[in-house]
């Protein structure tokens, strides 16, 4: 891959892999489950960035809820870290509709 391309990869294929020198996004991290959390952040190589993102008021997996999801679990465990950062925006951008079916539904 040449400097500036982009790479889109199914969570599926990242086992056995280390992704040296990337800066890694993943989007809809809410729905990813503590273990695909970890398959994840355990394959980030020397040189490498890892972002995700996720509203865990916006969790749609049946089996998830916003405190037992994978992107707060890692919040969570890496809080203490000097290594990682956590930002946490506090008003939605959609509309006042999408930000009351996200607190009530």
């Amino acid at each position: 891959m040449g400097l500036g391309s982009i790479q889109v990869e199914a969570l599926t294929y990242i086992r056995g892999r280390s992704i040296p020198g990337q800066l890694i996004i993943i989007d809809e991290a809410q729905n990813l489950s503590k273990h695909e959390v970890k398959t994840i952040v355990s394959r980030v190589g020397e040189h490498s960035k890892i972002v995700l993102l996720g509203d865990p008021e916006q969790i749609d997996h049946p089996y998830l809820d916003a405190q037992s999801n994978g992107l707060t679990y890692l919040v969570e465990s890496f809080k203490a870290e000097g290594i990682s950062g956590h930002v946490t925006l506090e008003k939605g951008e959609r509309s006042k509709l999408a930000q009351l079916a996200a607190e009530k539904l």
